[in-house]
């Protein structure tokens, strides 16, 4: 990438969402965990993984009971979208020697918090979008850390996959150069103008939650190296990532216009047999939020744990 388009895209972004948050922030190299405060005796564990251009509220209304423990990932150069905490630098963090901004990046921070802060062993590991490449990459890099967690893979860049051919027509012919203008460009749009075509039919907490989308990272070469390397990611790494993955769900959409629906499931259909898929009657790629009914219940976790 040329200097001169660096220079541009380092520009900050100030951050436009955040939420009440009762708990403990840990930063992580340029990223983040949140472990939620929970009222009752934690029963079980789960680990949330964001998309692109998301954050971690994404999570927080879908596993909501008082008994379950909530650690949530802010992937690197996103602002943690709390209020209220001041974050801690935990003395179990180590340097993390990947480039800021890519999935091999985002996946050390993901095992930094599995290996150190579950307090429960019936652990799962839900990732959205970018956040299921993030988590198949943990796997890759630590097997012995996931082998008694379970997977869910929501909407998930896999091996092989392509984003949709509506989102493959946009940035086709955008330019390094061109990124800070086109954002802005979308951001001084209203929401209304592009929100059904991407995120199909809209909800309250899908409005809250998608509305400042350009504003999540800190700025605009996060979101140029997200999307070039997921890309790149999805073309260099085969079926043979799967070998490590146990257990645990994929969660497919009916609908897609982010990610190319079809090489999902294809590249779904390669993972071993221990691994469900669901193709759900979700009208958009953002299934949590569309309901919380195919986030999948906690009946196999400790049978998992204890397998």
């Amino acid at each position: 990438m040329k200097a001169s388009h660096v220079r541009k895209l380092i520009k900050p972004i100030e951050s436009a969402y955040s939420e009440m948050f009762s708990g403990h922030v840990y930063r992580v190299g340029t990223g983040a965990v949140s472990v939620r405060n929970h009222s009752g005796k934690a029963e079980q564990t789960v680990i949330g993984v964001h998309g692109f251009l998301e954050n971690h509220c994404y999570f927080t209304q879908a596993y909501d009971a008082p008994t379950t423990e909530l650690i949530l990932l802010t992937c690197s150069n996103y602002h943690i979208p709390v209020n209220g905490v001041t974050p801690e630098s935990p003395d179990w963090e180590a340097p993390i020697e990947h480039m800021e901004g890519t999935i091999e990046y985002d996946a050390c921070i993901l095992n930094q918090a599995l290996a150190n802060l579950p307090s429960t062993d019936n652990i799962r590991v839900h990732g959205h979008s970018r956040g299921g490449a993030v988590i198949l990459e943990a796997i890759n890099q630590c097997p012995e850390l996931f082998e008694h967690v379970e997977v869910v893979l929501e909407a998930p860049v896999l091996p092989d996959g392509r984003l949709s051919a509506l989102v493959t027509a946009i940035l086709e012919p955008v330019s390094h150069g061109m990124w800070p203008w086109l954002i802005r460009l979308i951001n001084s749009a209203p929401s209304s103008a592009y929100g059904q075509t991407f995120f199909g039919k809209m909800n309250p907490r899908k409005k809250q939650l998608l509305g400042k989308l350009f504003s999540a990272t800190k700025d605009h070469l996060t979101i140029v190296r997200n999307i070039e390397d997921l890309m790149e990611w999805m073309g260099r790494t085969d079926a043979s990532v799967y070998n490590n993955v146990r257990y645990g769900t994929f969660l497919i959409p009916a609908v897609d216009r982010i990610l190319d629906r079809q090489a999902m499931l294809a590249s779904a259909r390669q993972s071993p047999t221990t691994m469900r898929i669901v193709e759900t009657e979700a009208p958009s790629h953002f299934i949590t939020l569309d309901s919380k009914e195919w986030v999948p219940g906690f009946e196999t976790l400790p049978a998992i744990a204890h397998g």
